[in-house]
């Protein structure tokens, strides 16, 4: 690689490393659809493919079999939320729009072979999701103007993670190789507009409006690659749970005094070439969303805010599918599409909360294309289009006023999103 270009693509990575923690929107609940433009082409599909440098997002088994290269892209990210509420009477009832629906969303990755079985490299990436931004006014929940959670101002939550992954890929035989990824995550978040939770919560001042708050964490993901015949891939992932530190301005709103781990997930995908211009590629996931208190707790239990038992978003596990098609045209130009179907975390029995968080998307459909360049380098574009989903519940705000759950509320969202990525080999 010429030396200008490698300083080109760390300065490049430099500005990733910068922008990246700029908040998305939920796609498979809050993780990607994919990560890197050629599996995002392909509705994610990655696993059992060793074509980019994202290894320490997809499977760090197959950096080893990526070659040297260095690849920089951008998605410009287009979530569209909203939520309405209905039955509970002037003032309760009404709807409302997120305003902020574009965020550029950076990536990075690099890949050295130190040898013809050993890769070193490093992949950058973010996730987002909870990411939303009401205007207040419209309701006055018997106290003069509020927002649709009756607090004061503008209502809201920032979620921001930022990844990055170090890889060692080794080749255990021509065939098959294993790899290894550190999880190093810094991740940001803010709450705005939650006042009227104060009375349940363990500690009122340490609930909403604190500004942005920060945590970091260290976790592992490990990934195997095995080639099978001619044109027959086999990909397996696992990524541990990784235990963030808490979220100390935030403690009396997350289970467990401020608590935000990333939730433990796991794939095995597969790829294959039905003909010799076209492979196929099929990943299952799954995102243990549950198994973290501050996203899994159900909203309404009897505990504080804050309290390891207390409120959380109700998220479920999610299975994921991703399929996707790669062909290509010429030496030159590959062109691709996908499907991704991703259950739906939130369940009608947590809306109100998941107002704030409105991760309801369950299908996606994605296009892409790689251009080689006359230097050897590859410009991948990628399109993806989420479609409308919603979800419709009783409200549990009358629970906090002494009454049932009543009322219905509902949250929808629906999104596209395009990037671009340019690779130096």
């Amino acid at each position: 690689m010429q030396p200008r270009r490698h300083r080109l693509a760390l300065a490049l990575a430099g500005a990733a490393l910068a922008c990246i923690a700029l908040p998305a929107a939920a796609t498979d609940g809050y993780f990607s659809h994919g990560y890197g433009m050629k599996a995002k082409g392909r509705g994610g599909a990655s696993l059992a493919l060793a074509d980019d440098a994202f290894g320490g997002a997809n499977n760090p088994a197959s950096m080893v079999r990526a070659g040297n290269r260095i690849e920089a892209g951008v998605d410009l990210f287009m979530p569209e939320r909203k939520a309405s509420r209905s039955g509970l009477g002037p003032g309760l009832d009404g709807s409302s729009k997120s305003s902020k629906t574009l965020f550029p969303v950076p990536e990075f990755g690099y890949n050295h072979m130190a040898s013809d079985d050993l890769a070193l490299g490093v992949t950058v990436y973010g996730n987002g999701g909870m990411n939303t931004t009401y205007s207040s006014g419209g309701f006055n929940c018997g106290m003069g103007a509020a927002n649709m959670l009756c607090g004061m101002g503008t209502l809201g939550v920032d979620l921001s993670q930022l990844v990055i992954a170090p890889t060692l890929s080794y080749a255990l035989t021509p065939e098959h190789s294993l790899g290894i990824a550190p999880q190093i995550v810094w991740q940001r978040f803010k709450a705005e507009g939650l006042q009227a939770f104060s009375m349940i919560s363990q500690s009122p001042g340490n609930l909403t409006n604190r500004g942005y708050d920060t945590s970091s964490g260290v976790g592992v993901r490990v990934g195997y690659l095995g080639r099978f015949g001619d044109g027959f891939s086999l990909g397996v992932t696992y990524s541990s749970k990784v235990k963030m530190s808490r979220f100390k301005k935030y403690q009396g709103l997350f289970a467990g005094s401020g608590d935000f781990d990333i939730p433990e997930n796991y794939g095995v995908g597969v790829a294959f070439k039905p003909m010799p211009a076209t492979t196929v590629s099929l990943d299952y996931n799954r995102i243990n969303y549950g198994k973290v208190r501050s996203i899994g707790n159900p909203s309404l239990v009897p505990f504080p805010l804050g309290n390891p038992s207390g409120p959380g978003f109700g998220w479920r596990d999610v299975d994921v599918v991703k399929l996707g098609v790669d062909y290509a045209v010429n030496d030159r130009l590959t062109v691709r599409g996908g499907y991704n179907h991703s259950k739906n975390p939130i369940t009608p029995a947590n809306v109100t909360f998941n107002i704030l968080a409105p991760g309801v998307i369950t299908d996606h459909a994605t296009l892409g294309m790689t251009y080689v360049t006359d230097g050897g380098g590859e410009v991948t574009v990628a399109y993806m289009h989420a479609f409308k989903q919603s979800v419709k519940g009783a409200s549990i705000l009358p629970v906090f006023m002494g009454g049932m759950p009543a009322g219905q509320e509902e949250i929808s969202m629906y999104q596209n999103a395009i990037g671009i990525q340019y690779a130096w080999k």
